[in-house]
């Protein structure tokens, strides 16, 4: 039998994209000022992709990547992901933008090896944690590079994209290292 255990504590991202700067100016401060400092913040990606996100959120989106200082328990992603639902919802009741969904934030955590998002939806590569969210391991870590699923995003296959998560991983392994954890 296995011994339980306590996780390695995470480095809390959160993806905020949409295609006003005001709104990821807002998604920046209202998340560090919940979550503490973010300590790496990555440009504002041209999110070409895929045009799912059109009808509710318009055309020529961005998406920023935040990373913050506390590193913490990857249980904690259920709550971070029902905090992050209701500052949509409150940057959407503000009114001033012509979509519905003028913003979208999207929170998960790197670990040394894996990405992991939360969402909302279920689907059969997505595990339940608790309270109508979901987790699923977007990207892996093996041979120094991050490696996609079937069920990878797109935009998350991008180089610029995991050369900035690999700026966190390091972070995250420096930081475990110092603290004797690795």
């Amino acid at each position: 039998m296995g011994q339980i255990g306590r996780p390695s504590p995470v480095l809390l991202l959160l993806a905020a994209f949409s295609r006003h700067r005001a709104a990821l100016d807002w998604a920046r401060q209202r998340a560090s000022e919940a979550w503490g400092s973010i300590v790496r913040e990555s440009e504002a990606f041209e999110f070409s992709q895929t045009r799912y996100y059109e009808p509710t959120m318009g055309a020529g989106l961005r998406k920023t990547f935040f990373a913050f200082e506390p590193l913490i328990d990857p249980a904690r992603l259920v709550e971070r992901k029902l905090q992050t639902n209701a500052w949509e919802a409150e940057y959407a009741g503000r009114g001033g933008h012509g979509e519905s969904r003028p913003l979208n934030l999207d929170p998960g955590y790197v670990a040394l090896g894996k990405l992991v998002l939360a969402s909302t939806k279920d689907f059969c590569h997505r595990i339940y944690l608790d309270r109508g969210i979901y987790a699923e391991v977007t990207l892996h870590y093996r041979h120094h590079r991050w490696e996609s699923h079937p069920w990878t995003f797109a935009d998350y296959q991008r180089d610029d994209y995991q050369q900035f998560f690999s700026e966190c991983r390091d972070d995250l392994h420096h930081r475990l290292r110092e603290e004797g954890r690795t």
